[in-house]
């Protein structure tokens, strides 16, 4: 154990340079990316109270599922400080101040910190929400944490954020798509930005685990297989709501993604095929026999998950979340 755990080490020191020499692209500077106060109505202004009020009115068109949806992905946002002390965890990740991944850490942290700033203020205004109902479910899921099954291992966390990072992307973007459609532009526009980001978070990820196939192919492909036979969880998989137990709500919050068609199980396995080709995992020969399993594993399953998507019936409309108003 002691030597994987060095070696992971050995690799993150390897990888950090290109990070560092790419963070660039991969984050941009603070004074130069948008603020949430560039979307949303200024309070500093005669026409504030116009602003919000065309923005409810807009806000009236959205369906009750694109809310339950939107207001999901909130919370999943403004549980940050759950992934920021995680990611810390990681091994490999130098804990001093300004040590090289914890430099990443806090800059990936203060661009994705501004995502749930800006959807909070947006529901705030919005009146379609029961702010406190929301509240409270925020405040159970920082403090409830999650278990993704990553363990400390950079390579199955890597792994584990380049796919989140596409499945929030394509979340984010749905509902930017879903909003327009129901009138809401403003909150179409605030998604589209939201999305931008996590487009280039996972292009980061994605590229830290292509550094580490380079140097340690048959331990990233191993750690791969791992993290799809756990099936990749959502961070908010624990989502709760006042009364209810851990978990309990978030199958109704994905239930209410499934039949917009938000966020599906073929999202799911696209994701996969997508990380299969940004990773060139069938064309890899350098392995040994488990690290040539874990790669059959990987290959074979789109087609499987895929069958069992078929399968699946569009859940039907039948709870009633306590964050919606009315």
């Amino acid at each position: 154990m002691r030597f994987f755990e060095e070696k992971r080490r050995e690799v993150m020191k390897h990888i950090e340079k290109y990070m560092l020499e790419k963070m660039h692209e991969f984050l941009k500077p603070i004074d130069q990316i948008w603020q949430p106060s560039d979307l949303l109505p200024d309070s500093t202004r005669d026409t504030f109270f116009q602003e919000i009020k065309e923005l409810q009115e807009s806000a009236k068109g959205l369906s009750y599922d694109l809310v339950a949806v939107l207001i999901g992905d909130t919370i999943t946002e403004e549980a940050l400080p759950t992934y920021e002390s995680w990611l810390s965890m990681v091994e490999g990740v130098d804990k001093t101040e300004h040590g090289g991944w914890m430099t990443w850490t806090r800059h990936w942290t203060a661009e994705e910190n501004r995502h749930g700033d800006l959807l909070n203020k947006y529901l705030y205004l919005s009146g379609r929400v029961n702010m406190r109902a929301m509240e409270v479910s925020t405040q159970y899921l920082i403090a409830d944490g999650f278990d993704i099954g990553t363990g400390t291992d950079p390579y199955r966390n890597f792994i584990y954020t380049s796919f989140q990072e596409l499945a929030t992307n394509v979340s984010h973007r749905r509902v930017a798509s879903q909003a327009k459609k129901d009138g809401d532009m403003l909150l179409s526009k605030m998604c589209g930005v939201i999305a931008s980001d996590e487009a280039r978070h996972a292009k980061a990820y994605k590229h830290f685990i292509s550094k580490i196939f380079e140097v340690d192919a048959n331990e990233a492909m191993i750690a791969f297989e791992d993290m799809m036979r756990k099936k990749i969880v959502m961070p908010a998989h624990f989502l709760r709501e006042v009364g209810l137990k851990i978990g309990q709500t978030f199958g109704h919050f994905t239930d209410a993604a499934q039949r917009l068609g938000i966020y599906t199980a073929i999202d799911y396995v696209d994701i996969l095929k997508s990380l299969i080709d940004e990773w060139q995992i069938e064309s890899r020969t350098e392995l040994n026999e488990a690290g040539e399993k874990a790669r059959d594993y990987i290959t074979s399953l789109p087609d499987r998950l895929i069958r069992v998507a078929e399968r699946m019936k569009n859940p039907m409309l039948e709870y009633k979340f306590s964050w919606i108003h009315g």
